[in-house]
């Protein structure tokens, strides 16, 4: 299986990093390593200073599909979850700074906290779907699939194009304003609506 992310998916968020707005859904990739479920802790890696929390609606693709028209794309999976895209800040800006690539940013191990999928017939709308993040009580994010720049559907059509989706994949679909770090001893909980989703302790 592979973790497909979308970057950059609220304007509030892209204009908080300082990044432009896109035209077309922007993505890269998380490997399997980079899972971490069933509420584990994340245990802070010593290359980073600044690891931040990105809290996302995820998809569950449930079959194999490429060049995807996108008035088909929501029969292309099955359930969503929440979760956390860690990134560690301080390679990423080394990164870009350099024009190099920055997957050691967002793809090392265990970067990818992810709840378990709330199968679609919990949703009387998934586009309007709101989650959040509450870090030691208190809440750093907040948002709705309403507020997407581009929609599940239009994402999965998009990436489909290019990556061949599988049963089993999963697709970060864009965090929201509000990102920030973490330290040891944070504890980070992740809702769907009022239902707690995802518990994240870091240590």
């Amino acid at each position: 299986m592979k973790i497909i992310c979308i970057g950059r998916n609220y304007t509030e968020h892209a204009r908080e990093l300082n990044n432009p707005v896109p035209a077309e859904p922007v993505f890269f990739m998380k490997p399997e390593s980079a899972q971490l479920r069933n509420n584990q802790p994340f245990f802070y890696p010593p290359f980073s200073n600044d690891i931040h929390y990105e809290t996302e609606l995820v998809l569950h693709i449930n079959k194999v599909g490429r060049n995807i028209q996108e008035k088909f794309a929501h029969t292309y999976y099955d359930g969503i979850g929440v979760g956390i895209d860690f990134t560690a800040r301080d390679l990423q800006q080394k990164a870009k700074e350099k024009g190099l690539p920055w997957e050691m940013a967002k793809a090392f191990d265990f970067s990818a906290p992810v709840s378990d999928f709330l199968p679609m017939d919990s949703f009387t709308d998934p586009g309007n779907i709101t989650f959040g993040l509450y870090k030691n009580g208190g809440i750093v994010q907040q948002g709705n699939s309403a507020d997407m720049i581009f929609s599940f559907d239009a994402i999965i059509a998009y990436v489909s194009r290019f990556v061949t989706l599988k049963q089993g994949d999963y697709i970060f679909t864009g965090t929201p304003a509000g990102v920030g770090p973490v330290k040891v001893g944070d504890r980070l909980e992740a809702f769907i609506g009022d239902r707690k989703m995802l518990l994240c302790n870091i240590r």
